[in-house]
């Protein structure tokens, strides 16, 4: 584990906080009001308020505000929570210590569309248009299909790192097998126990192959590789000693491939960042469906192994620049965005599929005590899933 690790959290927050962003923007469009935006689960470090005749409130570790009931968000990256017994009148602004989502309390989210006297609330979630609730829901998902366009645009504007043609070193691990066969940074390996390999792709295959059939057999497994060095047409012969059981991320040889920037027109990012966000989602909900007939194992993902590929990513960014970074943040947001709006209780699908009902049923509602149970099975189930799944990625933690 290194410090890299620690990019999870501002990659994480960027995606909640958009999405919980586009939930508060059309909340107030919708001239809804908002009790509280919030970045992170409870306990709460700081939050701010604004005064009715200028200034700011701060409240520290959740002192001076009024009590907030968090004991039933619907969804880790989701934007519900039972109402207080009484609202702040201003949005409360909020920092929560647990980086793990967000939420947006609107008054009225849970069906209510009266007040405490039982007079309509008009500025209740419940007392507004069917088209305008489904806005609101589906505004998060929408804000994170627009992250996922601009970070591709971003990634692209800044340069795609692209393999060489050939299997040429780009960097080679300080007292790894190969440092010490005498393998320099641009040497260019063109065979690998005499069998031709055409990139460095094929050249990571074969030795994988050559460590796969020794079966375990041997800590050190001896490969030669014939390399290409300086004049054209010369070539010499280096045996590496390939460690079978190497240390993370320096493979069993310790060299890295050489990355070339591919450079863009500026004008040609966003169309090149649009078609990749078109690709993703197309191949998202490809695997989706594989998914359901059961042409492939289901795999999910939680923070944990979330956290665990992010830090990955992060490591490689100081030498092929911020492409993986961006594109893993730009995926993840779009994964988001199809998760949020699937048809299930308590995501925002889910709840966007009980208006519809609504609709289908001639405006008549759902009554707000049997929303409540359904979203209440929903998250309850989505919990279940991701304890399961944090503790598989525990378990593979690394393997």
């Amino acid at each position: 584990m290194s410090w890299y690790i620690l990019a999870v959290i501002p990659v994480l927050g960027l995606l909640v906080f958009v999405h919980e962003l586009g939930h508060f923007i059309a909340a107030k469009w919708a001239g809804i009001r908002v009790d509280e935006f919030a970045l992170g689960f409870p306990p709460n470090i700081v939050s701010f308020r604004k005064r009715e005749r200028g200034g700011w409130d701060v409240l520290w570790f959740g002192q001076g505000r009024s009590a907030v009931d968090t004991s039933n968000i619907q969804n880790p990256f989701g934007n519900a929570s039972n109402e207080p017994e009484t609202p702040p009148e201003r949005t409360l602004y909020s920092l929560n210590l647990l980086p793990l989502g967000g939420y947006v309390r609107m008054v009225g989210e849970n069906g209510e569309a009266v007040d405490e006297n039982g007079r309509r609330d008009e500025g209740s979630f419940a007392s507004k248009t069917a088209g305008k609730r489904i806005i609101v829901l589906c505004a998060g998902v929408f804000m994170n299909f627009l992250l996922g366009i601009v970070l591709f645009t971003v990634a692209y504007g800044l340069g795609e790192p692209m393999p060489t043609p050939t299997a040429v070193i780009g960097t080679v691990q300080a007292g790894s097998p190969a440092a010490t066969a005498g393998l320099r940074t641009d040497d260019t390996v063109v065979a690998v126990n005499g069998k031709a390999v055409k990139d460095f792709t094929a050249m990571s295959t074969a030795v994988t192959q050559i460590i796969n059939a020794d079966k375990g057999k041997n800590d050190h497994i001896p490969i030669q590789l014939t390399i290409r060095r300086g004049q054209p047409g010369t070539t010499q012969e280096v045996t590496v000693n390939a460690r079978v059981h190497p240390p993370q991320g320096q493979g069993y040889m310790g060299v890295g491939a050489k990355v070339l920037i591919m450079h863009y027109p500026l004008w040609q990012a966003p169309f090149r960042g649009i078609v990749h966000t078109i690709d993703f989602i197309h191949q998202y909900l490809s695997i989706i469906g594989k998914m359901i007939v059961g042409a492939i194992q289901p795999q999910f993902s939680g923070p944990v192994g979330i956290a665990q590929v992010t830090q990955n990513v992060a490591a490689e960014t100081p030498v092929v620049g911020w492409w993986p970074i961006l594109s893993l943040t730009a995926a993840l947001s779009l994964n988001l965005a199809i998760f949020n709006i699937l048809p299930f209780p308590a995501l925002d699908g889910g709840r966007v599929f009980l208006i519809l009902v609504e609709i289908l049923r001639g405006g008549k509602r759902l009554k707000p005590e049997r929303e409540g149970i359904i979203n209440l099975v929903g998250f309850a189930l989505l919990l279940v899933l991701m304890i399961v799944v944090t503790v598989s990625d525990l378990m593979h933690w690394n393997g």
